[in-house]
């Protein structure tokens, strides 16, 4: 295969991989999303809004004048880390995802806060467009999003554009799910939630075309009218990345962001709570192809 016909090859598969993860989203996933979280966006808030003060996500730890001006909640689904950086005394929150009914969802539930603008732009380029450098008090990446990146470049490239954007004293938390170690048999069945006419379920797939790079997940959700009435099946699939927690600390480091807090949770999820070195390096993309 030609240099060419790789370039090309890899920018289809970049492209259609972020184009299955909105489609995902937006054709299927949303409409069940705030209920698989639990039901209750404020509820939600409440819960998030005492773990990023624990993390000490507050708007007085930015030194200077952007403290506590602005705090960013890259891929922000129905907002619930949204609410809760208004909750905190943010005086601006920008709320960035590409789903549209999730962006909706968080408009309509924030109506009455000014402080959420929610936006529909790319996580990849949110911060380099729409974010002064140096002018952000905090970065918050949470859920699962950065597996929803075409590729391990991107999530490189995005933590050294939250270096960028943080302020002096500014803080950045990362979550994701470390997906790097593969399960088998009934493992890869991954109950989410279940109420008493809707069970939603995950399966997890490891084939052999992406090797360690991705994993398939398939979203089975099963809806019913009434106790009496039939279950109806409903399955969608798309890619997610598989980053392992010691390349993303390798890369969180090289973009000058200094580890202050980790945490572990369920099914492989972690936190990272960050702040920006003195020092950082050149914000220029970190040199990843893939």
């Amino acid at each position: 295969m030609t240099t060419a016909t790789t370039a090309t090859t890899t920018a289809t598969t970049t492209a259609e991989a972020l184009d299955q993860a909105v489609h995902h989203y937006d054709r299927f996933l949303a409409e069940h999303y705030t209920w698989m979280l639990g039901g209750d966006l404020d509820a939600l808030a409440a819960v998030q809004r005492a773990s990023l003060s624990a993390w000490g996500v507050t708007p007085e730890s930015a030194a200077g004048p952007a403290g506590g001006a602005l705090a960013v909640d890259l891929g922000c689904g129905p907002g619930h880390a949204s609410l809760a950086l208004a909750g905190l005394g943010f005086d601006s929150v920008l709320a960035v995802d590409l789903s549209r009914p999730l962006l909706d969802e968080l408009a309509a539930h924030a109506a009455d806060l000014s402080a959420v603008r929610p936006v529909r732009a790319d996580v990849r380029s949110a911060l380099r467009e729409l974010v002064r450098p140096g002018s952000a008090a905090a970065v918050v990446c949470l859920g699962d999003t950065l597996t929803h990146l075409p590729t391990r470049g991107d999530v490189a490239a995005l933590f050294a554009d939250a270096a960028a954007a943080l302020a002096p004293g500014g803080t950045a938390v990362f979550g994701y799910r470390d997906l790097t170690v593969p399960l088998t048999g009934t493992d890869r069945f991954l109950p989410v939630r279940a109420t008493e006419n809707r069970i939603m379920t995950c399966f997890l797939e490891y084939p052999d075309d992406y090797n360690d790079y991705t994993v398939v997940v398939h979203d089975l959700i099963h809806t019913r009218d009434g106790a009496d009435a039939d279950w109806t099946l409903t399955a969608h699939s798309y890619r997610k990345l598989r980053l392992s927690h010691a390349w993303v600390l390798e890369q969180l480091r090289t973009a000058g962001l200094r580890v202050r807090h980790e945490e572990s949770g369920p099914g492989g999820m972690r936190t990272v709570v960050l702040e920006r070195a003195s020092a950082c390096p050149s914000m220029s993309r970190p040199p990843m192809s893939r």
